[in-house]
């Protein structure tokens, strides 16, 4: 048993001893007595079972609030990122494209991370006139998609720098992370219905 058990069983007894002084100065009845223990028992019960769920509570009311709100659900653990799968059962995040507020739909799938056009000139991302445009197979049929390089790219609390994307006006409005994106992070996993990355 090390000092930080040992201080936290003498801080419990002390709490007892007070509470247990308390009840005695007061000469309150025993079944009164024992009524008001099992009061506090229960508060501590609580307690403890708050502190030991806070990051499970944390997701479900940022989910909830998520719900209301029709933002994505994301919640940021420690350096990790988690977000719920949306009712559509993919993985949408907020981030932000050198400084400029984007929401993403992350694909394992999609080799390339995509901007939108109107996401690529918001940001202010040059094309790369000097390499061929890249054919990608998607949902809707072979794109022909120009190549770019984004100079800072976030999802939640998560950074990388210097992202090749491609860009194209037959995205429409999506912005999808795709594997090269993915590829830099320590690992990312899917749990629970979650999506857990860790950079």
């Amino acid at each position: 048993m090390d000092g930080a058990d040992t201080a936290g069983i003498i801080w419990y007894l002390a709490v007892l001893v007070l509470v247990g002084a308390a009840l005695l100065s007061r000469r309150i009845q025993l079944r009164s007595a024992i009524g008001m223990i099992l009061a506090w028992i229960s508060i501590f019960a609580i307690v403890l079972t708050l502190v030991s769920y806070r990051d499970e509570i944390g997701f479900v009311a940022q989910r909830v609030t998520s719900d209301v709100l029709g933002r994505p659900r994301q919640l940021a653990d420690g350096s990790r990122l988690r977000i719920a799968a949306s009712s559509d059962g993919h993985y949408w995040v907020d981030g932000d494209v050198n400084g400029i507020p984007t929401r993403f739909l992350i694909d394992s799938g999609a080799t390339f991370t995509a901007l939108s056009t109107s996401t690529a000139q918001a940001a202010s991302i040059e094309i790369d006139t000097q390499r061929m445009p890249v054919a990608l197979s998607t949902a809707n049929g072979p794109v022909e998609a120009q190549r770019a390089m984004v100079r800072q790219l976030a999802i939640g609390s998560i950074k990388t720098e210097d992202l090749p994307v491609v860009t194209s006006p037959a995205f429409g409005e999506v912005n999808v992370v795709g594997m090269n994106m993915l590829a830099r992070l320590k690992s990312w996993q899917v749990r629970d219905k979650a999506m857990i990355l860790e950079p």
